[in-house]
């Protein structure tokens, strides 16, 4: 999440709404001169002459048919489009009013190229050339990374999702600072991709005087430690690999990182004796250590080299030599051999015969910004939080464009769209040549709910062939945003006359298709109708967000068609329309699922899913219920509070109801909140989980099919799995040869990248197994193969509730805290196993073949539980039938 800045219009919700105000689509052909139209709005839209701004935006933003001479005429003006002083946003994008349809590529092309002609001077007040704005983007950006570590927190769940802890440790006196830097520099340029906590103990050393390795990585952690035993066993981590000063990476430690079990080390061979060579454990060496098997005896051991040895007596496991090289073995100028992951050395990094070595570590010998550019150029991938802290200095010190656009694609990732555009608009804005830094500029706006000036750096992006199907499918989803569905679908169009096979814009361009027909309303029905804000998922989407909307309808009745619910997608901006069409029903349903998350469609209004200003979302004048609404946030994931924790202050103070879908849920919820909202937080269960009580019709089955679904996620993989995939894989592999011999085991695709399970698994363990494409079934059919099922064992959250809800058994696989929470409300927990679980495999097989053994009971105790969500359910149905006016509730069983 982001907090608002300087970047972001302050009269935020007038801007959007106004920009975004559907009209009639235009004729093809028009989009360049509504890309202009937009180009002339947008000249004075944050320009530091406020008066000039509105006047400028008066003059030309008139939302009028464009003419032919359009672009010509009206592109002169996106001076300060994207500047961060944004004093005339809101005056300047109301006067902008709507913008017009897409065109052809070609019109496109010429839009670009009369909006780039207006965007010479959107850098900043003054800047003449695009080094001066290329530094005033770095000065932008200088402070960002310290405004965000104080801004952004990570989500930290990890006693709930069991997510693995895992830091290197090192200890260091004062004469070891210089070969502290050394190592993380060559820790950091080694390992490109890897960003764990780098543990620094010390005897007491002022904290100043880790300064400088602070600059080299984003997430040292200092503690005071009387000597090097402490880097065994460092509080709060589950994994430590642990480090010298005298080291230098040189290579990979993946491998490292992905142990899972023991305490790990390199045995070296110390001088012969009488019984010929012998080997030991050095305590300076490097150690692989896994907290929760390191007793204080082990530990005794590893620190006395005399002793008896601890690889011999199977206390240790050995590593391969390559991970804790001595350079002393090098004497002589024998080269450093290719394949040495750490080179450590036991005397002077400098002393005599042992040149290559010496170079070995003299090429971490470096300054900062030297450090930073030898990053930036690797190639390959990146971690965020490295090139989040990395880059942003070095654009300051070598301001280019392409740097400006590693910075913003990395806050772009990050969230951080106000950051992103800071960096970026004062750099592109006279550029014709840089198609990528508009498509970048353009989707950050667009997170900001800044969709003017989004669509016409989008159009410029569209101009590239490269570039155009990307780029005309986030203008296509723009376009839908603003509830321009004319738009959108020629914009989709475009797209696919550049690619025809590109899937983003063939999704949208059937999404969006005119001659499908949607549900006729009842003339004059709005007054009996309630209106269901929500994610409704189409085509070949998630299938749990299509069966859940229809869940949350059910709650109220059988009645679930449009003559009975008008759809507000929670995505599209509510502007004036929308709220005028929400108050004119008897009722606003809000939800339910995972609804309080950042990232899936972020929007500037509310830094949560539902797209509304906080001005419009205080005049809902219907009675307004967040009904099974869920905290979403991943185990891990960062974001920026400020913006969210006031858009959720303004809905509980207008909710009639307020209702979260676990406990969880609301206790993170009630931590956001004054004191004096937080007892207006509720409980109330995802309505899928009482199914059973809610489909009309429904009966149990009478006998089941001997099956097993299996279901995993990939989405925001990183943060479910850390560096443990491989080992879930193999686990899950070890548990699936258990299941298959007592039960038909198939896989459960939620959506189509949920099958890159079926895949991995083959490849890696050669194991097959059937899919059953849960994306293309209707709900009934959906609800049926999980009543049917004996086991479900799912990671995505409705691959649990789902079936749950349908009365089969569940096992889940916890890599979200959501999973966790719904276990506990039912008060089974044990059916939960975290997917970092170093012995998931043999788990899972024991309990599911314990639910199997006895699935009566296994039934039974998920029909029980479900009793108590049902009762919680009814009691509050029965409240909002009366909050409604819909009288009572009728019987259900």
């Amino acid at each position: 999440m982001t907090h608002p800045s300087a970047s972001t219009p302050p009269n935020a919700s007038t801007t959007s709404t106004a920009a975004c105000s559907p009209t009639a689509p235009t004729a093809p052909g028009a989009a360049a001169a509504a890309a202009a139209t937009t180009a002339g709005t947008l000249s004075a839209s944050t320009s530091p002459n406020s008066s000039a701004a509105s006047a400028a935006s008066a003059a030309v933003g008139s939302p009028t048919a464009p003419t032919a001479t359009g672009p010509a005429t009206a592109a002169g003006a996106l001076s300060a489009s994207t500047s961060p002083n944004s004093s005339a946003a809101s005056t300047s994008s109301t006067a902008a009013g709507s913008l017009a349809a897409p065109t052809s590529t070609g019109s496109a092309t010429a839009a670009a190229a009369a909006t780039a002609g207006a965007l010479s001077a959107s850098a900043v007040s003054g800047s003449a050339d695009s080094a001066g704005a290329l530094a005033s983007s770095a000065s932008h950006a200088a402070p960002a990374s310290h405004a965000a570590s104080a801004a952004a927190s990570a989500d930290d769940r990890s006693a709930v999702t069991g997510r693995r802890r895992i830091a290197f440790a090192v200890y260091v006196d004062e004469g070891g600072l210089a070969g502290l830097a050394v190592l993380v520099r060559s820790l950091v340029l080694s390992n490109p991709r890897v960003c764990e906590d780098v543990v620094v103990f010390h005897p007491g050393l002022p904290e100043a005087s880790f300064d400088a390795v602070r600059r080299l990585h984003p997430r040292v952690v200092t503690r005071r430690a009387g000597d090097r035993g402490a880097v065994l066993r460092p509080a709060g981590y589950d994994t430590v690999v642990a480090l010298g000063t005298a080291s230098v990476v040189l290579g990979d430690l993946g491998e490292l990182l992905r142990m899972r079990f023991g305490v790990a080390a390199v045995p070296q061979v110390l001088s012969p004796g009488e019984d010929g060579e012998r080997r030991a454990v050095l305590p300076d060496g490097l150690f692989v250590v896994q907290c929760a098997d390191l007793d204080e005896a082990l530990a005794e051991r590893l620190g006395d080299p005399g002793g008896a040895d601890p690889v011999a007596d199977g206390d240790v496991t050995p590593l391969d030599a390559r991970y804790d090289f001595l350079a002393r073995r090098l004497y002589g100028d024998l080269p450093v051999p290719a394949p040495v992951a750490v080179l450590r050395f036991t005397g002077p990094a400098d002393a005599p015969g042992y040149g290559p070595a010496t170079e070995a570590w003299r090429r971490f010998e470096m300054g900062d910004e030297e450090f930073r550019a030898a990053y930036r150029a690797l190639p390959g991938g990146k971690h965020p939080d490295l090139l989040a802290h990395l880059a942003p200095p070095l654009l300051r010190a070598r301001p280019s464009l392409d740097l400006a656009r590693t910075v913003a694609d990395v806050y772009r990732g990050q969230g951080r769209y106000d950051e992103a555009v800071e960096v970026l608009a004062p750099v592109v804005a006279d550029r014709l040549d840089a198609p990528r830094c508009h498509e970048t500029l353009g989707v950050c706006l667009m997170a900001l709910s800044r969709y003017d000036e989004a669509e016409a750096h989008l159009l410029l992006a569209a101009a590239s062939p490269d570039l155009a199907p990307r780029a005309f499918a986030q203008l296509a989803r723009l376009a839908h945003l603003c509830g321009r569905e004319a738009d959108a679908h020629a914009y989709a169009r475009e797209g696919l006359a550049a690619d025809p096979t590109d899937a983003g814009c063939h999704a949208w361009y059937t999404r969006t298709r005119p001659d499908v027909p949607g549900p006729r309303r009842p003339e004059g029905a709005a007054a009996e109708q309630l209106a269901h804000v929500a994610l409704f998922a189409e085509g070949r989407e998630n299938a749990g967000d299509r069966v859940l909307p229809e869940a949350v309808r059910l709650c109220f009745g059988a009645d679930t068609g449009p003559g009975r619910w008008h759809p507000q997608p929670v995505h599209r901006l509510v502007d004036e329309a929308a709220l005028e069409e929400l108050n004119a029903r008897r009722g606003v349903v809000v939800g339910g699922g995972g609804l309080f998350l950042p990232d899936t469609s972020p929007n500037g209004n509310s830094h949560w899913q539902w797209n509304v200003p906080d001005a419009l979302l205080a005049r809902v004048t219907a009675p307004l219920a967040v009904f099974a609404v869920g905290y979403n946030l991943f185990d891990g994931q960062r974001y920026r509070r400020g913006r969210f924790a006031e858009s959720l202050r303004v809905l509980v103070e207008r909710s009639a109801f307020f209702g979260l879908r676990n406990h969880g849920s609301i206790e993170r919820v009630r931590e956001l909140l004054p004191a004096s909202l937080r007892d207006r937080v509720r409980y109330q269960p995802c309505p899928t989980t009482v199914a059973r009580h809610l489909v009309p019709g429904w009966t149990d089955p009478a006998e089941r099919s001997d099956t097993v679904l299996i279901n995993c996620a990939y989405d925001r993989a990183g943060l479910r799995f850390g560096h443990d995939y491989g080992h879930f894989l193999a686990q899950l592999a070890t548990a699936l040869r258990t299941l298959r011999d007592r039960a038909d085991v198939r896989y459960a695709a939620h959506m189509p990248a949920d099958e890159r399970f079926v895949h991995d698994l083959r490849r890696e363990h050669g194991i097959a197994l059937p899919v059953e494409q849960l994306y293309d079934m209707p709900n009934d059919a959906i609800r049926d193969l999980y009543r049917r099922a004996r086991l479900v064992i799912g990671m995505r959250g409705h691959a649990g509730m789902i079936p749950f809800g349908c009365g089969t058994p569940i096992l889940s696989l916890v890599s979200h805290p959501k999973l966790a929470y719904f276990l506990t409300d039912v008060g089974h927990p044990e059916w939960g196993l975290s997917v970092h679980d170093r012995r998931l495999g043999p788990r899972l097989a024991e309990r599911a073949s314990a639910l199997l053994d006895d699935h009566a009971a296994a039934v039974a105790d998920v029909h029980g539980a479900q009793e108590a969500l049902w009762r919680t359910t009814r009691s509050n149905i029965a409240e909002l039938r009366d909050t409604f006016g819909l009288g009572k509730t009728p019987e259900r069983a």
